[in-house]
């Protein structure tokens, strides 16, 4: 049996060195005239250990990491190719205690497969899920959907099948699939993962959208940061063509289903959906006002579904598995598995997908190990630079949507970012508001004027000019914001300014004069 060795070219891992290895790797092969294959795989998650190298040998398939170019030799030396023992050994990669108390279904195949190889993603149970939908009737796979209790996992938690069934009824002839991809948030990387790791997972699942609400046509939008994904996508797009998995007879039936990448220049508020889909028709990138809402009118005016990546990528194994299966997952309103992002000041960063109900306790310490600084966690920010910020007495919060929404917090895409206790939160809070001055579309004043003014109170604050004041002052800014801004950016800035008041507020004070400069604050 030939030795396959897997090298992940997921952007994490080449930005660790990942392409030095794998040229390391094919050298020391051809020098010693071994006989092995290499496959660059996606990345399974677990960042600290990148590049994670893995040998599939007749023992099963095991783990090196990490890897560097100047270990290659020594590994060899060792008998990698056989899973010999060497210090960077770190057994069989399902064994890994980082994996082993996942549940995978996103992410099944992500850091499995090549991910441009159809017959790997038939082999690891792909396309059963459209194989299913293009024998059902559209309103039947939306009944799936929606009684698998699947809520949109781009940050609203919105039913997806209740969104898909009103673009189903709704009249017009032509009608739209439009993945949202635009993953802005910091500490998120899920979107990208899916994109490089399982890129036929997401094809196939707007594939079923399509079928299941009548559109044709999909298009998956993206940020021009991500040019491996971009990449790795339309090189999937071409070969699904060719395999009948797109086009005008999907997998052979009377169903047409083709999709296009589209690429936008990383503007924030694009990944709101109306200003997303004022970029895919050529437009500035500025929210619209709703009603009407995309479902009804959305891209060119047309009935559109809009998800987000994970959305869509959960929709094959509900159609192959059912809707039982995927609703057994999870807790309350919130059903089945959620790709929770690690990142920050954290020992181990990555991906850990798991069923809603688990608490941060549980994230940041029995599995991230804490901070990576080594000192006492101080707070953690969850749902990117909008979410709020929770001390550690919040840590036993169940991770589900209500759970959050109760404690004033939001889930949004995951993302999960630690800050050990020298973080100031008068400057994060301060950067909130910076950071959504640079990022506004400028349509509606809450949002345009209310944060130039946030960051110009917390510098009063820190100036020690009525103190009392403007933290009054500062609250009632963010009730204005959060009730009058026309889309989630204006709206949701409140959220990490009031929980660091709330949560932190020794740290809202008179600063020395040479600390009271606007500072460059930590994501």
């Amino acid at each position: 049996m030939k030795p396959v060795i897997f090298i992940p070219c997921d952007a994490a891992a080449l930005a660790v060195g990942a392409d030095k290895v794998a040229s390391a790797i094919s050298q020391t092969l051809a020098a010693r005239g071994l006989d092995a294959q290499i496959v660059r795989n996606g990345s399974r998650g677990l960042h600290w250990l990148e590049p994670m190298v893995e040998v599939r040998t007749g023992h099963g398939r095991v783990a090196y990491g990490p890897v560097k170019p100047s270990d290659v030799e020594g590994l060899f030396d060792a008998g990698f190719l056989e899973g010999a023992d060497h210090p960077l050994f770190l057994g069989e990669a399902r064994e890994l205690p980082f994996l082993k108390r996942q549940t995978r279904l996103t992410f099944a195949r992500c850091g499995v497969t090549d991910p441009l190889s159809v017959s790997d993603y038939r082999h690891y149970k792909g396309l059963r899920g459209l194989e299913n939908a293009v024998t059902m009737q559209p309103g039947d796979i939306v009944q799936m959907v929606t009684d698998s209790g699947l809520r949109g996992r781009g940050g609203a938690g919105f039913p997806t099948g209740i969104k898909w069934d009103t673009v189903r009824k709704a009249p017009g002839a032509r009608k739209y699939v439009v993945c949202n991809a635009d993953e802005g948030d910091s500490g998120t990387f899920a979107d990208r993962m899916i994109m490089e790791g399982d890129p036929f997972v997401l094809i196939e699942g707007m594939a079923i959208a399509g079928i299941a609400t009548g559109a044709t046509k999909g298009y998956i939008y993206t940020r021009s940061e991500y040019p491996h994904a971009i990449q790795t996508m339309r090189a999937a797009i071409e070969i699904a063509r060719r395999e009948g998995i797109l086009g005008p007879a999907v997998l052979g039936s009377e169903h047409a289903f083709d999709m296009e990448m589209r690429v936008g220049a990383g503007a924030y508020v694009c990944g709101e959906e109306t200003s997303m889909l004022n970029s895919l028709e050529g437009k500035r990138g500025v929210v619209r006002a709703k009603p009407p809402v995309p479902a009804l009118e959305g891209l060119f005016g047309c009935p559109t579904v809009v998800n987000n990546v994970l959305s869509l990528a959960s929709i094959p194994l509900i159609l192959d598995r059912g809707a039982e299966y995927y609703r057994d997952f999870g807790v309350g309103k919130s059903r089945g598995t959620m790709p929770i992002q690690l990142a920050g000041n954290i020992k181990h960063g990555g991906l850990f997908e798991t069923a809603f109900g688990i608490t941060l306790n549980e994230l940041i310490y029995d599995i991230g190990g804490g901070t990576a600084s080594g000192r006492p966690v101080k707070a953690v920010q969850v749902g990117g630079p909008l979410g709020a910020y929770f001390p550690t007495s919040h840590f036993d919060i169940p991770f589900d949507y209500e759970a959050f929404t109760a404690n004033n917090g939001l889930i949004g895409h995951a993302g999960i970012v630690v800050f050990d206790d020298t973080v100031d939160m008068m400057k994060q809070a301060r950067f909130a508001f910076e950071f959504c001055a640079l990022e506004s579309c400028g349509k509606c004043t809450p949002c345009r004027i209310g944060a130039v003014r946030g960051a110009e109170v917390i510098d009063k604050i820190a100036a020690g000019a009525g103190v009392a004041e403007q933290k009054a002052l500062l609250d009632d800014l963010c009730n204005t914001m959060r009730l009058g801004s026309l889309c989630a950016l204006g709206g949701f800035t409140p959220y990490p300014v009031s929980s660091a008041l709330t949560h932190f507020p020794e740290d809202f004070g008179p600063r020395p004069q040479s600390q009271t400069q606007p500072a460059e604050a930590a994501e």
